[in-house]
């Protein structure tokens, strides 16, 4: 069974409980926070991508629509929301649903099947995703494949790029060249990246590939456990 990892976003308590205890009665979904603002949303998605939000409209300092149509990266999106003058802008954001509290099971369950029909279609078409970048070294770009990294450290205005056999150094921040990698990859520490794939063991203060030794920040472990698990 696939799963799909999801956040819910609402500065209100009781609507954050009431979904959270509904999306644990659904196996194919993993909550991987519940944050009370946007902005909180916003430091959890820059170390850990979901598949869906949850996301209220009405919060203060950041509106939710607002916050999600500034997102570089969108999920998908079901708003929830006391106020039905909101469904169309909602709708014109490509959001999968729009539901109106206060939200009854069967309508939280309608909405999460119609995400899990569209994510169907989207998964059986052709993948977007290269599984190569090319990376500027000696005035030429050198393909690499992303299977063979292990991990990217960053160096100040440089990146280490480690895989088996080679180690690549580029100029580029950590975060844009994170930007440019599949999904296998996660940063688990300010200055380290790494290929999930490559992880043959891991406690909450680091993590093992290929008998090198990843400290695993603290801002980062839960993140980092949830996507390992």
């Amino acid at each position: 069974m696939h799963t799909y990892s999801c956040m819910v976003i609402d500065d209100e308590e009781l609507a954050r409980s009431l979904l959270e205890s509904y999306i644990e009665k659904l196996p194919q979904f993993n909550l991987i926070a519940s944050c009370s603002s946007a902005i909180e949303a916003s430091e959890v998605l820059r170390v850990q991508p979901v598949d869906l939000l949850f996301l209220d409209i009405e919060m203060p300092i950041l509106k939710g629509m607002d916050f999600y149509r500034n997102l570089p990266l969108k999920p998908k999106v079901i708003f929830t929301t006391a106020y039905r003058d909101y469904a169309i802008d909602g709708f014109d954001l490509d959001a999968v649903d729009y539901l109106l509290k206060p939200i009854t099971f069967p309508r939280f369950y309608k909405a999460t099947e119609k995400f899990i029909a569209l994510s169907s279609v989207i998964k059986g078409a052709p993948s977007t995703q290269k599984d190569f970048i090319f990376i500027r070294e000696n005035r030429k770009q050198v393909k690499l494949l992303l299977d063979q990294i292990l991990y990217i450290q960053s160096l100040k205005d440089y990146i280490q790029i480690y895989t088996h056999d080679n180690k690549h150094v580029i100029k580029s921040s950590l975060s844009s060249f994170f930007e440019s990698l599949t999904n296998n990859f996660i940063q688990v520490h300010r200055s380290y990246v790494v290929n999930i794939d490559k992880v043959v063991a891991y406690s909450n203060t680091d993590l093992e590939i290929n008998q090198f030794e990843i400290p695993i920040g603290d801002n980062y472990r839960q993140s980092v456990i949830d996507k390992l698990c």
